[in-house]
C-alpha cells in the first residue's frame, strides 16, 4: 500500500522521493485537491489519469510550487517544500517540469535554450554546459537542430527539446503535465518514446496524461483522480483489467471504446 495513512508529518520523514500528505488546494470556493496522500519512490513512474477538471494538473503543479497549497505538506527527497526565495529556486532546480506548451525561449537557439539553466542556475561553464546539452539533444533525437530556433522546429521536436532542457538541470524527479496534448497525432509517438526511454533509465517521473498506451507500457503505478481526490491506484495491469471504483469503470468504459 503506497498511500500513507495516519503517519506523523515529521520533516524529513523521507519514505519516498516525493511525498504528499493531506494536501488541500482551493480556487475560491472550489476545492481542486482534496486530502491528497501520495508517495512516489525513487525510480518509480507514476501516471496520473482522470477526467478533465479532476485536479491532475493542479497536483502536478503543487509539487513544483507553481501552485501553492492551502493545507497539508509536501516533501521532496525528505525535505519539506520551501515556501519562497532562494530555497524555492534551489528546489525547482531539482524538479524538472515539462508542460503542454513547450515554453522555449523564441529568441534563443535550441542549444542556448538547453544550456541557459545549467549556466545561470548551476554555475556550469559554457563549454561543459554545451557538451552536456549536445549529449541530451542527441538522446532525444534533435542534435542536428541545435543551431535552429524553436519556430523552425515541429511541435514534437520542440517538446523533445523541452525535455532535454529539463534534464540538463539533472533533476531528481521529472513532472510531465499533459506533454503530448498540444501535438499532432504523428508527433505524439516521438515524445512518448523519449519518455519511455527515460523511464527505462530509472528517472523518477510523475506523468499527467491521456495516453493510456503510455500508462500501460511505462507506469509502475496508475493513480486515478476524480473531483480533486485520488479515487484509486494500482499497477497498470490491476487498474486497466480490474478497476475497483465505479468512477474508474465509467472513465475507462468511455475512453477505451475510442
Amino acid at each position: 500500500m503506497t498511500v500513507l495513512e495516519g503517519q506523523p508529518a515529521a520533516a524529513g520523514h523521507g519514505s519516498g522521493l516525493v511525498e504528499m500528505r493531506g494536501v488541500q488546494k482551493y480556487f475560491g470556493q472550489m476545492q481542486a485537491l482534496k486530502d491528497i496522500d501520495l508517495n512516489v519512490q525513487k525510480g518509480e513512474v507514476v501516471v496520473v489519469i482522470g477526467p478533465s477538471g479532476s485536479g491532475k494538473s493542479t497536483l502536478c503543479r503543487t509539487i513544483n510550487r507553481l501552485e501553492t497549497i492551502d493545507d497539508g505538506v509536501i516533501f521532496i527527497d525528505g525535505k519539506e517544500l520551501p515556501q519562497e526565495g532562494k530555497a524555492l529556486a534551489a528546489h525547482r532546480a531539482e524538479v524538472g517540469m515539462v508542460f503542454q506548451s513547450f515554453n522555449l525561449f523564441a529568441h534563443k537557439t535550441i542549444l542556448e535554450n538547453v544550456t541557459l539553466g545549467p549556466i545561470k542556475v548551476r554555475g556550469m561553464n559554457k563549454a561543459e554546459a554545451e557538451a552536456k546539452a549536445r549529449e541530451l539533444l542527441d538522446r532525444v533525437g534533435v542534435a542536428h537542430q541545435a543551431a535552429k530556433y524553436p519556430a523552425q522546429l515541429s511541435g514534437g521536436q520542440q517538446q523533445r527539446v523541452a525535455i532535454a532542457r529539463a534534464l540538463a538541470m539533472e533533476p531528481k524527479v521529472m513532472l510531465f503535465d499533459e506533454p503530448t496534448s498540444a501535438l499532432d497525432p504523428e508527433m505524439i509517438k516521438e515524445v512518448l518514446d523519449v519518455m519511455i526511454d527515460l523511464a527505462g533509465r530509472g528517472m523518477t517521473m510523475i506523468v499527467v496524461t491521456h495516453e493510456m498506451g503510455f500508462a500501460r507500457t511505462a507506469a509502475n503505478r496508475v493513480v486515478f483522480m476524480a473531483d480533486g481526490a485520488i479515487v484509486e491506484e494500482g499497477t497498470p495491469e490491476e487498474f486497466f483489467t480490474n478497476p475497483k471504483s465505479d468512477r474508474a469503470k465509467d472513465f475507462l468504459g468511455k475512453i477505451l471504446k475510442h
